[in-house]
């Protein structure tokens, strides 16, 4: 434990991926108060609190730190809510290309959805917890241990009672991001995570992320700090059921580079070396407040800074700054006052903390930028 896998502050400009390596000096950042990130991120695995952690910092486009903790730099950890973004994203590939419209009612595209006031749900609903949808069903548990097909969560979802009418309220909701995903599935006809790999990991070479397992053994993964007993090894965080379902709220695996990619192509304006992923428009969209009208701050897909349920990023941030959070110990941001991208996975669940250990170590990432 507290093993450290990686050159902590890199070296060179060798190409790493899609991206460049460098020192922190060369784009403006302090290297030790950037060191002191890593630091933080060391000492809760030395004391046996996280049992794996990796951290990426990028600023305009160069590596600065790279670095694993009880595991390598790039192991593929559980995502779980960094997911949602990402499936936004595949939703905003078919609105680019006019086969889905944002302010279409859901139900014209999945025609179960209907009854009480499910027909007033627009696309744009699903992804700004906005539809009214509630965050689980009220038999998740039970489709959980029961190994329910992610079919059948789509199907409850359909006449789950809404907890208040499309547009009025925010309240986090992941069967927002199911029927999302369904849409995607209808609309393409292809599989969710077929579609993912071949119209944003392909496109990026984002080469160890998937919706699912995507073909790894779960040996080959970071596995996440849960409990013991019957249910969670049937279906907890790290069983075969959970791991390979694909839901497309919680269920990709990736690393901090993969992710770090995704966000460098979003300050980017929607490409990265030559390979374009979305449009300018579309990324000012999805980064921007939608929720004005509520005055509760959410782009599509992406939280930000100003929102009411914020993704763990600090306190240093500029109000600028978007990026998502996930339940097993993850965030990913992006600063675009700053052009600084973060990424940090975890094996310990943030509820354990409140994100503490996201929020300090991201605010000492901020806090190293001096120019």
């Amino acid at each position: 434990m507290g093993r450290r896998v990686a050159v902590a502050l890199l070296t060179g400009v060798a190409l790493m991926g899609q991206l460049k390596r460098g020192e922190p000096e060369t784009v403006g950042m302090d290297k030790e108060r950037l060191a002191s990130a890593s630091a933080l991120l060391a000492a809760e695995v030395k004391a046996g609190r996280v049992a794996a952690a990796s951290i990426i910092v990028v600023r305009n486009g160069v590596v600065v730190l790279h670095e694993g903790f009880g595991a390598k730099p790039d192991a593929v950890y559980l995502l779980a809510s960094i997911s949602k973004p990402v499936n936004a994203v595949a939703l905003m590939v078919l609105v680019e290309r006019g086969l889905v419209s944002l302010d279409d009612p859901a139900s014209r595209y999945l025609p179960e959805l209907q009854g009480e006031d499910r027909a007033r749900i627009r696309v744009r609903d699903l992804l700004t917890h906005t539809s009214g949808l509630p965050d689980m069903l009220p038999q998740n548990i039970e489709l959980r241990r029961v190994h329910a097909p992610l079919s059948e969560f789509v199907k409850a979802t359909f006449t789950t009672p809404l907890l208040y009418k499309p547009r009025t309220d925010f309240s986090y909701q992941s069967m927002g991001t199911l029927l999302a995903g369904e849409i995607v599935e209808r609309v393409s006809k292809q599989r969710l995570r077929d579609f993912h790999k071949r119209e944003i990991f392909d496109v990026l070479g984002m080469k160890d992320s998937s919706l699912g397992m995507g073909g790894r053994r779960i040996a080959d993964t970071v596995l996440c700090q849960t409990g013991t007993g019957p249910d969670v090894d049937r279906f907890g965080a790290n069983s075969a059921y959970w791991r390979d379902m694909g839901h497309p709220w919680g269920g990709m695996h990736s690393t901090v580079t993969d992710l770090a990619v995704l966000l460098q192509t979003f300050l980017n304006g929607g490409q990265l070396n030559g390979k374009r992923l979305l449009s300018p428009a579309t990324v000012a969209r999805m980064t921007s407040d939608q929720n004005s009208s509520i005055k509760k701050p959410w782009g599509l897909g992406w939280g930000l800074a100003t929102s009411p349920v914020w993704v763990y990023c600090g306190d240093l941030v500029s109000p600028q700054t978007f990026g998502h959070s996930g339940a097993t110990g993850t965030v990913a941001w992006a600063d675009p006052v700053t052009q600084t991208v973060t990424v940090i996975l975890t094996t310990r669940a943030s509820a354990e903390d409140d994100g503490r250990l996201l929020r300090t170590v991201s605010n000492a990432v901020a806090a190293a930028v001096v120019k």
